[in-house]
């Protein structure tokens, strides 16, 4: 009984604990880093728009957009979209995410195959996290098998598109690495520092993936002994 206890509490501390931990490793970074200017002076619209031009991309615009940690790369209107702070601002974390974002229009146009396989997954991942829930809940409540492997199979979708999205973003990361080096946005004294606001903002991915992978491993885990039951 106590065993049991004490693994179920570690499991709930591990899907609530991890999570949290990657957020305040990424936020303390990019806080701590957002603090010390880029040698080269250049804000982060001109970090992006500098590796596009470098890499002979002239269809992918770049933009202003609210909120905080707010940047991302929006395949469907070819945007690289950087919050405020880091397209207007100058510092080492805005050159680093600036140069992330682009790493993403990169794989784009050289049609990286993890990219456009999690975007393929997007509808069937999307499904699955606004729907799965509903029916393992029901499954659960109705002990009913075939419900809740029906929640599961839909739910193996989000897992997949969060998996998937590892490959993609620690490339984008690598790129972006290569990229500030090639362009001359960093000098090397930067380069670890630019590298601390990346491979914490990878964190947050990793996180999820785990805390993703956990959830599906414990209703298959349930579905096995509902079904024997």
């Amino acid at each position: 009984m106590f065993g049991s206890m004490g693994a179920f509490l570690i499991y709930f501390a591990i899907l609530l604990l991890v999570p949290l931990w990657a957020q305040m490793r990424v936020k303390s970074a990019f806080k701590k880093y957002s603090q010390v200017p880029a040698s080269s002076g250049m804000s982060g619209a001109e970090v992006a728009k500098k590796i596009l031009n470098d890499n002979g991309i002239y269809d992918v615009t770049v933009e202003p957009v609210k909120g905080k940690l707010t940047d991302h790369y929006d395949p469907r209107s070819k945007t690289v979209r950087l919050s405020e702070s880091n397209y207007y601002g100058n510092s080492v974390a805005g050159a680093a995410v600036a140069a992330h974002e682009v790493g993403h229009a990169i794989q784009d146009a050289e049609d990286y195959a993890f990219l456009r396989f999690r975007h393929a997954l997007v509808p069937v991942a999307n499904l699955g996290q606004n729907f799965s829930f509903f029916l393992i809940l029901a499954g659960m409540l109705l002990t009913q098998a075939n419900l809740l492997l029906a929640g599961i199979v839909l739910m193996s979708f989000a897992v997949l598109f969060q998996l998937v999205t590892l490959p993609v973003e620690f490339n984008a990361s690598s790129r972006a690495m290569d990229q500030v080096i090639s362009v001359g946005v960093i000098r090397n004294d930067e380069e670890k520092q630019t590298k601390k606001v990346l491979n914490a903002a990878a964190l947050t991915y990793v996180a999820g993936a785990v805390v993703a992978v956990l959830e599906l491993v414990r209703f298959i885990l349930m579905y096995f002994v509902m079904r024997d039951e």
